[in-house]
């Protein structure tokens, strides 16, 4: 990573976020850039590196935040990094839902590719596919081809499938029950079927970290098996 490219993550608070913050601010030390993380809540750590922006980023206001600090720190991004997500449950609608997983990821996208930021690395989901008869897929579909459309150099998007860890939030009922299953069903996914096996949110974290900064004018969709191997690099 460029020491004068900064990183800015979004949902650094939630399952995957959380893994991969330790490691990036790992990278930072060592590198010598900063993380930038914007969020309705400050992350649960401190460091010299994390810079975060604590503002309703679901609001025009909070947006207009995130943008004024980033202006007027000068801050010049190297890449975008997203493990921003929730459910249909949680967020109380199709158009909430679609408002953050889609909406949100693309408006603070957006901000970052403002702010040099040439490369995109976003958590979305195996089977993410704009014409999906499924709305939760349809959605990260639409959030992939929205990133692409922003005009970054590269853009990695994570495919995983169930993510395997404990959430520090609002429990979600049927991912817990999935969770408790995935014992069973796990290991029969060999094969081509490996891509629909769950993952522990930690190697997605892991791997999210590894791509941050990769060279190359290029899209890539890396599935379970990809992640794994990315997981083992870092």
């Amino acid at each position: 990573m460029d020491a004068n490219g900064h990183v800015m993550l979004i949902g650094a608070t939630g399952l995957v976020g959380r893994q991969a913050l330790p490691h990036l601010l790992e990278r930072a030390s060592r590198e010598g850039f900063r993380v930038y993380a914007p969020g309705r809540r400050a992350p649960h750590v401190q460091h010299e590196r994390l810079r975060p922006i604590v503002a309703r980023v679901d609001t025009p206001a909070g947006l207009a935040q995130v943008e004024r600090i980033l202006r007027d720190e000068g801050v010049r991004l190297e890449s975008f990094l997203c493990a921003l997500g929730t459910t249909r449950a949680e967020a109380g609608s199709e158009a909430a839902f679609a408002g953050v997983d889609r909406d949100l990821v693309l408006a603070l996208a957006g901000i970052a590719h403002q702010h040099g930021a040439r490369q995109a690395v976003v958590v979305s989901s195996i089977g993410a596919d704009p014409a999906s008869p499924s709305f939760y897929l349809r959605v990260k579909g639409e959030m992939e081809t929205g990133i692409l459309a922003l005009g970054f150099e590269r853009a990695d998007f994570l495919h995983p499938g169930l993510l395997l860890g404990e959430r520090d939030g609002p429990a979600r009922p049927g991912e817990r029950f999935w969770q408790r299953l995935a014992p069973l069903w796990n290991p029969l996914m060999i094969g081509p079927l490996r891509r629909l096996g769950a993952i522990p949110a930690a190697q997605v974290g892991a791997a999210l970290v590894h791509l941050a900064g990769r060279q190359g004018a290029e899209v890539v969709r890396h599935n379970n098996a990809a992640i794994e191997r990315l997981a083992r690099s870092r």
